[in-house]
Formats: C-alpha cells, structure tokens, sequence
C-alpha cells in the first residue's frame, strides 16, 4: 500500500465505533502500509464531466484520530484513487442501489473497487446463502400466511427474519403459534406482500454464532463466536452478543472453501459467512465486521491479510 490513495465509501464517520468498527481498522492498516486514507459517503458520490467523482474527505491520522477528516477542496475521479473500498452498512435501500450503479458505471471507467458493485447488486445477502442450501437449516422465504403457518406446524421453535435487516434486527423467535405471532408476520411482511425468511430453530445459537471472515475466497483461521447474553437468543454484537475468537472447525473449513471459491469468482474479495453449528444461516458482503475483535484477542489481524493480498 505504499504510496497508494485508498478512499472509503462509508456512513457517517462519527457514527464508526473506533474500538470496534471493523472499516476504522482496515483505514489503520492501510495507512500503516505508507497509504494515504480517503472518505465519503454515498451522497458525495457525483457523476460530472463524463466521470464518477466524489467530493471526498482525508483522514490525515487514522491511528490516534480517525474520526478527525478534512475537507479536500475538489472533486476527484474514483478511477483516480488507486482503490475504492464500498464499506457502507445495510440496509440496502435505494439509495445503496442507486450508489452501486454509480460505482458500476466507475468501474467501468477503470475505478478498482471492492467489493464488485455488480456483485454486491446481485446478492441480497439472505438470499445469496440459498446457493448453499444443503448446508443451512430448513429455509423458506415467503410472505403469506397459510405458508407461515404450515411451516410452524412442522417444528416447535421457528426464526422469522426479515431480508433486508442487518445486526440482529427484527429478527424473532416463535416457541408456539398465537395471534400475536400472526400480526407480527403480517407487520413484517406489510401485509403478506413483502418476503421474508423462516428458519427452523438451531438450539447450537447458544454456543455461538461463527463469523467467519472469507478474504480472497479463503476463510482465515480464526473465527469469531458471537455468544447470546441474558437469555437472548441473538448473538449478533449489536444485539448484546459477546465475541470470542476461536479456530475454525474443520466443518466450518469445508464450507468456507466451498462458498469462498463462488465469491472469489463473483469478485467479493472480503465476505463474512454466518454459522450456527455446522448450518450456514447468511452469507455477508456489503461490509462484514469481527476483524477488530479477532485481532484484538488473538493478534492475528485479518484485515492485514486482506491488503497483503491486494
């Protein structure tokens, strides 16, 4: 990364937790690899004299003040940064959509962006796991009721999940059927119109939900187990979860290398794969998180990996 100028598509910097967040530790790294460090967000995005720009900010010291920017007084060619990294959070919504035309459109002008924007607008993340069905648990994705309620009959516990929610977000879990139940299908479904995702109960939750982060179609060899707290069933660190790093097993290998080789080939340098037990339950690549608290436990840094390999 020496002597490169990386820019990073992102929220709100005040908004990254600099303790956790995993895009504040890939800016770190690839400034301690001699790179000058670039941000912006979606809306700074412009297409103007024939070209993608950005009105975009530097990060002069993102070890000690990375929530610190200034504003570079002009607009620049994405094509012109020697890497444009997309690290903007879920949800998908138009406006991400409408972003990664934008960044299709610059890749085409010759903009090396990670990760593939036509990737990141073919998958939806839920869904994109569905390739792997014979390894997640039994799977629908539905939206009217009598299917919600035929596949209630079939376990005494059930997930329900929106296909578009990130952190652990709207997700629920349904230990019998009741109107309750019912009206909380309809809501999420705005009124049996809009699919979502139902899953028969993995009791395994309960001793972690696997991150694995997949880096150039390869799983690195740490993991990170997001273990519920206080009765929760959700692991997800936004939810409560608390990680702890562990090695992969050598189930979790085989699927890594499996569903690695796909992304490599759809140009998803950096992904993160969900795993309760030996189940795959969600394949992340917008902007997938856990190398900070890898890191942190172990001092094995997967984002440092990631960059080498770049």
């Amino acid at each position: 990364m020496q002597g490169t100028s990386s820019l990073f598509i992102t929220d709100s910097l005040d908004e990254l937790n600099p303790k956790k967040d995993t895009t504040i530790l890939w800016m770190q790294e690839a400034h301690s690899m001699g790179g000058q460090i670039f941000q912006c967000e979606m809306s700074d995005l412009i297409f103007k004299d024939k070209k993608i720009s950005a009105n975009f900010f530097e990060i002069k010291d993102p070890i000690d003040n990375p929530q610190i920017s200034a504003k570079v007084d002009a607009i620049k060619a994405l094509k012109d940064f020697d890497y444009v990294f997309m690290r903007k959070d879920p949800p998908v919504d138009e406006n991400f959509i409408n972003a990664l035309h934008l960044l299709s459109q610059a890749e085409s002008e010759g903009a090396n962006i990670i990760n593939r924007p036509s990737a990141l607008q073919k998958f939806n993340e839920k869904i994109f796991a569905l390739r792997f069905s014979h390894w997640m648990p039994d799977t629908s994705v539905i939206c009217k009721e009598e299917d919600f309620k035929l596949f209630k009959k079939k376990y005494p516990t059930i997930i329900l999940k929106p296909l578009d929610g990130m952190g652990g977000e709207s997700i629920y879990k349904f230990d019998e059927s009741s109107k309750d139940h019912l009206d909380i299908f309809k809501s999420l479904t705005n009124n049996y119109q809009i699919m979502v995702m139902v899953q028969n109960f993995l009791p395994e939750i309960y001793d972690g939900d696997y991150r694995i982060l997949i880096i150039h179609g390869k799983p690195f060899p740490i993991a990170l187990a997001r273990i519920p707290q206080g009765g929760s069933f959700k692991g997800n660190l936004a939810a409560g979860g608390i990680g702890e790093a562990r090695e992969l097993t050598d189930a979790q290998a085989r699927v890594s290398i499996e569903i690695g080789k796909l992304l490599s080939d759809e140009g998803i340098v950096f992904a993160g794969i969900d795993m309760i037990g030996n189940h795959l339950t969600e394949i992340n690549i917008t902007s997938p998180t856990g190398a900070r608290e890898i890191l942190s436990q172990t001092g094995q840094n997967p984002i440092q990996t990631l960059l080498q390999s770049i």
